[in-house]
């Protein structure tokens, strides 16, 4: 029986502010339903003040408490492991006021950070990259955000934090000691606190294979990927992760729910 859904943001419930067809529909039906909500999104720049104020511009309710970012993940990873450290930060704005926020410490000297956080940058050019490796060249530790490589924009696929990753780690000798965001391990304990409910309850809903379906995969969660956004039915069959449910929208979910709820007449 699922008793919490796990919903991906971008291709999945939005795509820039207007809402997916289906979503809104979707969305109303899992409060019917009285099931827990939690939207998860990889974005690091915006907090879930933010989230909530576009997802009710698309005409979805959520609440701020629903919302984890890959800026969550990324701060309590830094609580754990950095929270001492002076943090060379190649990122935007929103990353950086939402560490500082967390009571972590940004600096713009290159001798003086003692780890590194690297995410996107849509400002990012050779200045930037050569700063991180100036800042970051004798070892120092960094993290990523999230891994994605690419992300949906309002009206085409752009470069995400793990483009800028990948430069920042082309110039290095070390690779990031975490990459934060879904799947990791940290996002995926956020979630489930925001869930309140065991893996075994959750059904998680996104666009893309390696981010949303591996992070249900891991914690033994029910998974269904939609194909709104970065995915086709063509890439599942070379993919390591096999959702259990393939849908073209969020329409499909209530077929989803009637089936976890019966499993003997499931088909995957």
């Amino acid at each position: 029986m699922i008793r919490g859904v796990v919903l991906d943001v971008d291709g999945t419930v939005v795509r820039g502010r207007d809402p997916i067809p289906g979503a809104p529909a979707a969305l109303v039906d899992l409060r019917a339903a009285e099931l827990s909500v939690c939207f998860c999104s990889n974005n690091p720049t915006k907090g879930p003040p933010a989230y909530v104020e576009r997802l009710a511009a698309a005409g979805i309710d959520a609440h701020e408490s629903e919302v984890v970012t890959a800026a969550d993940s990324t701060v309590a990873y830094l609580r754990d492991n950095h929270a001492d450290d002076a943090l060379y930060v190649l990122g935007e704005a929103g990353l950086v006021e939402q560490l500082e926020a967390a009571d972590l410490t940004v600096t713009t000297d290159r001798d003086a950070a003692t780890a590194g956080v690297v995410s996107i940058d849509r400002s990012f050019d050779y200045d930037d990259l050569c700063g991180a490796l100036w800042a970051l060249n004798d070892g120092t530790p960094y993290v990523g955000t999230d891994p994605d490589r690419v992300i949906p924009g309002a009206d085409a696929f752009v470069p995400g934090s793990g483009a800028v990753i990948n430069a920042v780690r082309g110039v290095l000798d070390h690779d990031p000691d975490a990459v934060l965001g879904k799947p990791s391990a940290t996002a995926r304990d956020l979630v489930l606190d925001a869930v309140g409910c065991p893996p075994e309850e959750c059904l998680v809903v996104g666009d893309r294979l390696d981010t949303d379906i591996a992070l249900g995969a891991d914690a033994g969660m029910t998974t269904a990927l939609v194909l709104t956004g970065v995915t086709d039915r063509a890439d599942v069959a070379d993919s390591p992760y096999d959702p259990d449910y393939v849908l073209d929208d969020l329409s499909g979910l209530a077929d989803v729910l009637a089936a976890e709820s019966t499993p003997q007449e499931r088909t995957d």
